[in-house]
């Protein structure tokens, strides 16, 4: 997955100012402009693991808000 917004940016940083530069510079750099939410990784990991996806065989899901399509 691309990066993900969670408390780990509020724990590794010294200041919440800190922690929003982090969470800006990596928003800069995905063309949807945000992080992921933790949410939607676990939508596609269970995606993957349910019936929903029984058929789909030989691809990758990239769940990284566009990163990669740039």
């Amino acid at each position: 997955p691309g990066p993900c917004d969670t408390p780990l940016i509020d724990a590794e940083t010294k200041s919440p100012e800190e922690a929003e530069a982090v969470r800006a510079k990596h928003a800069a750099n995905i063309p949807l402009g945000r992080m992921a939410r933790p949410e939607e990784i676990a939508a596609a990991m269970l995606f993957l693991a349910s019936d929903d996806s029984s058929f789909v065989a030989g691809s990758e899901l990239l769940v990284d808000g566009g990163m990669c399509s740039v």
